[in-house]
């Protein structure tokens, strides 16, 4: 049996807690990213922090046949060369260092390669664009943001997808509807990088880099929608440029599990 495609995805380095009381830094993938994956017919790799990797991060990408850059918690500004907006999280320069290099790496190799939420703020920054910082400021509401705390159908909202793009080939659509959580968004979208998705007040929703295998990044997160077909599209790509093929379905979970840690 053909062995299923090795899917990276990094991990959140920031405090968890377990029972009543006890509580410790912790390496972590929220579970729905997992259950997307695997019931996609991916093998998943976490992948932690290691400042070693954002040196030289080709021999970790070696042994994968795709990558995910994750949601979670605000980048640094630095990152893109801004002071911070006081709305800003303090941020994580190691782990924004450390998936700055995997994206630029994953890039330069054409590994299929899909960026979600922070993850498309992440390979934005890596390319030399830029953030809006707090979008309230920006749009004057908390549409992107309804509900804090949550990937469910109350923070969904549509998004218009270029015709042909892969963007809307992965979702086998031209509008979908999507679930979305956060505050920051695109100001200056990189060079090489071209826009394909757009929520309706404007806000950038997806991009892509139409000369390499798989290369998409959206704002939303398609790890809280059991509909999407993303995990999907980037499993098949990452079987096909490994010549492997997608492992069995996994039994379906429940995807939309609220995780905290995915808000921005």
């Amino acid at each position: 049996m053909p062995r299923r495609p090795a899917i990276g995805v990094t991990a959140a380095h920031e405090p968890i807690r377990h029972g009543a009381a006890w509580q410790q830094p912790a390496h972590f993938v929220p579970s729905n990213y997992v259950a997307a994956i695997q019931r996609a017919g991916g093998r998943v790799v976490l992948l932690p922090v290691d400042p070693r990797d954002s040196e030289d991060p080709g021999p970790l990408l070696d042994g994968l046949d795709g990558l995910v850059l994750t949601g979670g918690i605000d980048l640094d500004p630095a990152t893109y060369d801004a002071a911070r907006d006081p709305h800003s999280d303090p941020g994580d320069a190691e782990r924004d260092a450390f998936e700055v290099a995997l994206a630029r790496e994953a890039q330069a190799r054409d590994l299929p390669l899909l960026a979600i939420c922070r993850g498309m703020q992440i390979v934005n920054a890596a390319d030399g664009g830029t953030l809006h910082q707090h979008l309230p400021d920006t749009l004057g509401s908390d549409e992107h943001r309804r509900v804090p705390g949550t990937l469910d159908e109350r923070n969904a909202h549509p998004v218009a997808l270029a015709p042909g793009s892969l963007a809307a080939r992965a979702s086998a659509a031209e509008t979908v509807e999507v679930r979305s959580h956060h505050h920051q968004a695109l100001d200056r979208v990189a060079d090489g990088w071209t826009v394909t998705g757009r929520a309706d007040d404007g806000v950038v929703e997806a991009i892509e880099r139409p000369a390499r295998r798989f290369c998409l990044a959206v704002q939303w997160h398609p790890e809280g929608d059991p509909a999407s077909r993303l995990f999907e599209a980037l499993v098949r790509a990452a079987a096909d440029a490994a010549g492997t093929a997608p492992g069995p379905p996994a039994a379906r979970a429940d995807a939309s599990i609220h995780d905290p840690q995915e808000t921005r």
